[in-house]
């Protein structure tokens, strides 16, 4: 006999993520989930979002991770509110972690909640959290065949942002094949090459979530 104990869980997942949905939609929040693999740059994607939306927008971060608060206390250092999710060994979030993390969250002055998922190109993609989007994070130096190798959250992402272009003259990324595997597998997907840290190409990327927010 065989007992298959992913898909209760993942029942019980999507029914909160669902009240989540209609949560966040009644008070206009627009929620992006973002995906990566540990030292990708999304804290420091995330704070360069930040940096080109806060004249506009009120932002909030859940910020995922196995242990500690190291990447909250950087998100709060620049006067965003921050809520720390620790998994305690879990690869992923969950629908209920949300829901916690939201009751600290004031929605009526949110217009944006970025979450920041534990560094996982696998297990997360199973999870919905009742976001607006998923958002897939790859850095060059991790190599242009990831959506190869993990075609996967290539494929539930709405947008894919290929970060730390400034450093492909020191890797050998083939920027063209990747973009070529990303649109087979996700041809809606747009694509935005940027760098978090020198700016270079971010404005695409903000442009883009910003036309979002504005519709949530």
């Amino acid at each position: 006999m065989k007992i298959d104990m992913k898909q209760p869980i993942l029942d019980k997942n999507d029914a909160i993520a669902r009240e989540l949905r209609e949560r966040f939609a009644e008070h206009h929040v627009y929620v992006v989930d973002l995906l990566a693999s540990p030292g990708s740059g999304k804290t420091s994607t995330i704070l360069a979002t930040i940096d080109a939306l806060r004249d506009e927008f009120n932002i909030a971060v859940i910020e995922g991770d196995i242990a500690s608060s190291v990447d909250a206390e950087k998100i709060k250092a620049q006067g965003i509110a921050a809520v720390q999710i620790n998994t305690g060994g879990a690869c992923h979030l969950e629908s209920a972690m949300i829901k916690r993390a939201i009751d600290v969250l004031d929605l009526e002055r949110l217009d944006l909640i970025i979450v920041e998922n534990v560094g996982n190109l696998v297990c997360p993609t199973d999870f919905d959290l009742g976001e607006n989007a998923k958002v897939m994070i790859l850095s060059v130096p991790e190599g242009d065949d990831k959506p190869l190798k993990y075609p996967g959250v290539f494929q539930v992402s709405e947008a894919v942002i290929l970060n730390k272009v400034d450093t492909m003259p020191v890797f050998n990324f083939n920027q063209e094949a990747f973009e070529e595997s990303v649109n087979q597998l996700n041809p809606q997907a747009p694509i935005f090459p940027l760098s978090a840290t020198t700016g270079e190409g971010l404005k695409a990327w903000t442009s883009w979530l910003a036309e979002r927010i504005r519709k949530a």
